[in-house]
């Protein structure tokens, strides 16, 4: 039972990454940007996320035939560890832009301006971050 569900859960969540890689992709490649609530696809390494964003769909797609085989659970991890790295980059990015200040607030920013640079929109990693932590689950299931 817990390997079906894991394996529904990775089929949909790989379709899903699958579908954003693609979309980021092809607003990747016609150079626009791409705003819908919180979903915002634009920058200019978006070819780049897309295509990773595409190959980690595929990998969550092509893991879940058998989950709790070892390589199978293997390409589940490292199509989450690519997700992590994507999202960690961001937030980093995220953190590090909100620190200094502008011209007229000086070098730091304010509390406020601190706290709007983490407002919504966000990338499709950082959107996906929380569902991808499920292969932790995994892992350690698969230990016991």
């Amino acid at each position: 039972m817990k390997n079906k569900f894991g394996s529904v859960y990775f089929s949909i969540f790989g379709l899903i990454v699958l579908g954003l890689g693609i979309a980021e992709l092809i607003i990747g490649i016609a150079g626009k940007n791409f705003t819908w609530g919180i979903l915002e696809i634009s920058g200019e390494f978006s070819l780049w996320k897309g295509i990773i964003l595409f190959f980690i769909g595929f990998f969550y797609l092509s893991s879940v035939k058998n989950l709790n085989e070892i390589h199978q659970l293997a390409k589940n991890v490292m199509a989450s560890i690519m997700l992590w790295i994507i999202a960690g980059m961001q937030i980093f990015a995220m953190i590090t832009e909100s620190i200094p200040g502008g011209e007229e607030e000086g070098w730091i920013n304010t509390w406020e301006g601190f706290l709007s640079a983490y407002a919504p929109p966000y990338i499709p990693a950082l959107i996906l971050l929380p569902f991808s932590l499920m292969t932790i689950y995994y892992v350690y299931a698969r230990e016991k």
